[in-house]
């Protein structure tokens, strides 16, 4: 599932390939940007903010969240695509590399100067050296949701997605229910920074320390088997800000209370 690292990766994968060099396909394929043609213009940079991942050229901005699906390959210039071409949603080529943006659920070109249009409701991001954990916390202590509800909540804090945010309550030892005005968020900010920069170098994801498949989270997904810290059973529920933003929650009823 792509979250904060997952995004943190692809920019970096992104900008070592194309930055500093001229642009010589784009291709938009969304209503809205899909006239846009920054052919000519040198590619800046490739940054992420939270789960947004903001592609720098000229004096314009390639913008793209991956949501579910998403993903971005990079191919050798005529090299042949690993996915269908009908699920390309933009293109950005240089006389070396191409990369393609596959399944985006969300793309628009606009001016570099109006960024803050389309990330500026975002928290602080852990992954960014601008990351303010205080902030996060205040932003987290004043919502009366459940918690898991407030930590996915991007006003508040960016790129958290649901794998982390149960997770990082078991660590806690958080129940998802709890109203996020009655947790240690100062304490939570600290640990979900840890952890999602431990694993922003990692191809493998792991909450655990193992590495292994199958061993890598402590409650996610893992619903009727028991927990790895105390061998109670697993629960799971669905949370959300309302029944159309419902999650996945699973958590263990001993160690989170």
């Amino acid at each position: 599932m792509p979250e904060g690292d997952t995004v943190f990766r692809t920019a970096r994968r992104l900008h070592d390939a194309l930055a500093g060099r001229i642009a010589t396909r784009f291709d938009v394929r969304v209503p809205g940007s899909a006239t846009a043609d920054l052919t000519g213009e040198r590619i800046h940079e490739v940054v992420p903010r939270g789960k947004h991942l903001l592609l720098r050229i000229g004096e314009a901005t390639l913008h793209s969240h991956l949501k579910m699906e998403g993903h971005w390959d990079l191919y050798r210039a005529g090299e042949r695509w690993r996915a269908p071409a009908f699920r390309a949603r933009a293109i950005v080529g240089t006389a070396a590399v191409d990369a393609v943006g596959f399944d985006l659920a969300m793309v628009e070109v606009l001016p570099t100067a109006d960024e803050d249009r389309v990330v500026g409701h975002l928290g602080p991001d852990p992954l960014s050296p601008e990351w303010n954990a205080a902030e996060a916390a205040r932003n987290l202590a004043s919502d009366d949701r459940a918690i898991h509800v407030a930590v996915l909540d991007q006003r508040h804090v960016a790129g958290f997605g649901n794998e982390y945010a149960n997770e990082l309550l078991f660590v806690r030892g958080v129940l998802p229910t709890t109203p996020a005005s009655e947790v240690d968020t100062l304490a939570l900010m600290e640990t979900g920074a840890r952890m999602i920069r431990a694993n922003r170098d990692r191809l493998g994801r792991t909450f655990t320390g193992d590495t292994r498949p199958g061993r890598q989270t402590w409650v996610y997904r893992r619903e009727g088997k028991p927990c790895r810290r105390c061998g109670t059973l697993i629960l799971g529920t669905e949370l959300g800000a309302d029944p159309t933003a419902e999650r996945i929650v699973f958590w263990c009823p001993r160690c989170q209370i």
